[in-house]
């Protein structure tokens, strides 16, 4: 029995064996089969493709230096920025070149070229001793050190900082004078950044003799040469300019605060790059494409595909209006300034815009600035999209369709004007206590705070008692601001610039701080969010993008505007939601404010048949900057469009302080209506009523 069980056992591992055998020789055949397929894949049916990935791998690829970027225009084709030749003297490492020879090569470029080296430093100085005096400064360190260094308990690094230690002031004194310090920054500036990188010397001021001289010597000068490089021009001086924004110089390369995103690219660090505004927003369609180069064997180049200028962008604005606006602004900011009670005003911002489109045909602000006793004037049109104020009875459109949409009021709807009082509050007003019974469109017109107070309290489902708690629901808050969202205030607009500030949102649900909301008491709104605002408004309830592009064209030698490459499409945000005969009626409200007794009238020339709506709201300031605000001021605001029955354009005017409540007079600015009035003007001037 044990050796029939024996020999079954023995069988069964046989048949074991064998089957895991087959088995293994089948993977193998498998994997044969794969490996001669994939043989088969790389020599024959790819062969060319890997043979060119094999060069590419082999053969060392460079890009050229930068070639120029896209030029900027505006609406009509007017040139905004361009670019022009740059005469640039550089150098470029040579294979094998020595320290001894860069040395050299530094002095004699030097006697030929006028260099400004006050941003030669001592450490680079010292370094330019090192390699002179390379014995010398090795002899300041020490045997023991040296032991240190072989021991390991010194680094290369160590040995580096002791010899720019020892090497003392005096005897830099003694060996250099002015002329070995252009030496010195030149040398520095061939060895700054990467090797294989073309260093700049010069590009600021190269004469032609300096151009001509390096050129000719080119061959003996190792490594130095000239180029024509090229820089950003702008043909109307500085209109508009901080908005076109900033290019980084070829010295400069990327700046470290950007260095992650363009380095993930693509990019190299020494690439010249948008910094900021428009130039930084459009980067990827504004730069040019680099030559491609194939560096040879004796360290010369082969061109492999050519470099050319990058594409070219249209902006929405009009760089005549924008003119006009930024004079206006800078005339009426100075005015104002010698004005009583405007301690504390500084600066005035405006944007003109299509309401169909969203796009921006102008926009600028400006600020004065007392410098010892002379005021000036500076740029502040970043403010418009980063700077939020308190805008005050503007926003009252926006609150007049809640009260309709909720059905706490209808087309109609009268209420008294007269102060309201909530326990433990002071009174809240409007700005008169003789508006007397008023309905909708009154009340628009008279900017009735009362009125919207008493919309507010019902659409809170409140209940209004003199001098007693007032409870709304919190809910009520929600309400409003999707409304306000849904116009463009308290959201981004969508404006194509790098920044954009969606302005301060109060967190308390205090009964009392909903009556504030209502009249833009409580939120803050920047200037651009109030252009969306009254685009929306104009337009009959759509909400579009804020947008300064307008077209991009593929860039040709002739410099023409021929090949349309993209042309921006209007982006619709959102529709208001509310009816047709709500958003006519607060049309019909603006229309009445710039007509008979409504607030607006003078803003806008009638012949224009403008609506719009005035603000004024109630600001705080930290005068002394202690961080904590000490000071009431008065804020005005203005936004509007004509003609009302077919609207063309719209204005947004925002002047932040222009009065304070502790002033010794009630005189307050009229620095905003005149803005208003002169911009409008200027805009029917050019495209006509």
């Amino acid at each position: 029995m044990n050796f029939k069980f024996k020999t079954k056992k023995i069988r069964f591992i046989d048949e074991v064996i064998e089957k895991r055998y087959n088995i293994i020789i089948i993977l193998i055949m498998l994997l044969f089969i794969v490996i001669a397929f994939r043989l088969f894949n790389l020599q024959i049916i790819n062969k060319e493709k890997y043979e060119t990935l094999v060069m590419e791998n082999a053969v060392n690829i460079v890009d050229g230096t930068s070639t120029p970027r896209g030029r900027i225009y505006d609406r009509n084709g007017n040139l905004l920025v361009d670019n022009k030749p740059l005469k640039t003297i550089y150098y470029k490492k040579v294979k094998g070149i020595t320290t001894e020879e860069e040395l050299k090569l530094a002095e004699q470029v030097a006697n030929i070229i006028e260099l400004d080296y006050s941003k030669l430093t001592l450490t680079n100085l010292k370094e330019y001793y090192m390699a002179l005096y390379k014995d010398k400064v090795d002899a300041l360190i020490t045997d023991e050190e040296y032991e240190k260094l072989e021991n390991r308990k010194l680094d290369s690094t160590d040995i580096y900082n002791l010899k720019l230690e020892r090497i003392t002031d005096e005897e830099l004194n003694s060996k250099f004078d002015a002329f070995d310090k252009k030496c010195a920054y030149i040398y520095y500036l061939m060895n700054k950044g990467y090797s294989y990188d073309e260093k700049i010397i010069k590009n600021d001021g190269v004469t032609e003799e300096e151009y001509a001289i390096i050129s000719e010597k080119a061959s003996s000068l190792r490594g130095f040469n000239t180029k024509l490089d090229w820089e950003r021009t702008y043909p109307y001086g500085d209109v508009f300019k901080t908005i076109l924004g900033k290019v980084s110089s070829e010295s400069q390369g990327i700046p470290s605060e950007l260095k992650d995103e363009y380095l993930k690219k693509g990019y190299s660090l020494n690439d010249r790059v948008g910094i900021s505004y428009i130039e930084y927003q459009y980067e990827d369609v504004l730069k040019g494409k680099k030559a491609k180069y194939k560096v040879l064997s004796d360290n010369s180049y082969e061109l492999i595909s050519e470099g050319h200028r990058g594409n070219d962008i249209m902006l929405t604005i009009d760089i005549n209006l924008q003119m006009e606006l930024e004079k206006i602004l800078e005339e009426e900011v100075l005015n104002a300034k010698s004005e009583a009670n405007t301690k504390y005003y500084d600066k005035s911002m405006a944007v003109i815009a299509d309401p169909n489109t969203g796009e921006i045909l102008a926009m600028a602000g400006k600020q004065v600035v007392n410098e010892n006793g002379v005021n000036k004037v500076y740029d502040y049109t970043p403010g418009i999209t980063t700077s939020p104020v308190t805008v005050g009875s503007v926003v009252k459109g926006a609150s007049m369709l809640v009260g309709y949409n909720t059905k706490a009021i209808e087309i109609g709807t009268k209420f008294k004007d007269e102060c309201i009082k909530i326990k433990d509050t002071p009174e809240k007003c409007s700005w008169s206590n003789r508006l007397g019974v008023l309905d909708d469109i009154e009340a628009l017109a008279q900017s009735s705070n009362i009125y919207q107070f008493m919309t507010a309290i019902k659409v809170g489902g409140g209940t209004y008692v003199y001098n007693q708690p007032l409870v709304i629901n919190k809910e009520a808050f929600t309400t409003y601001r999707n409304m306000y969202n849904s116009f463009g205030l308290g959201v981004k607009t969508g404006i194509d610039l790098p920044v954009e500030s969606t302005g301060y949102k109060g967190e308390s649900t205090m009964s009392g701080h909903l009556l504030d909301f209502v009249i833009g008491q409580y939120d803050t709104y920047t200037p651009i969010q109030l252009s969306q605002y009254i685009n929306t408004l104009a337009n009959g309830g759509t909400r579009y993008t804020q947008h300064l592009l307008k077209k991009v064209f593929n860039s040709n030698k002739e410099g023409t505007l021929d090949d349309v490459k993209e042309e921006y499409k209007v982006t619709e945000l959102n529709k208001i939601d509310t009816e047709d005969i709500y958003m006519n009626r607060v049309k019909e409200g603006f229309l009445a404010v710039m007509n008979g007794r409504g607030l607006g009238v003078g803003y806008m020339n009638s012949n224009y048949n403008p609506a719009g709506k005035t603000g004024t709201s109630e600001s705080f300031l930290d005068t002394d900057g202690d961080g904590v605000v000490d000071t009431e001021t008065i804020t005005k605001t203005f936004v509007g469009y004509a003609p009302a029955d077919n609207p063309k354009m719209t204005v947004a005017v925002v002047s932040p302080d222009v009065g304070y409540s502790d002033s010794p007079s009630d005189f307050t600015s009229n620095v905003n209506k005149r803005i208003t009035s002169r911009i409008t003007d200027a805009y029917f001037n050019i495209y006509g009523i």
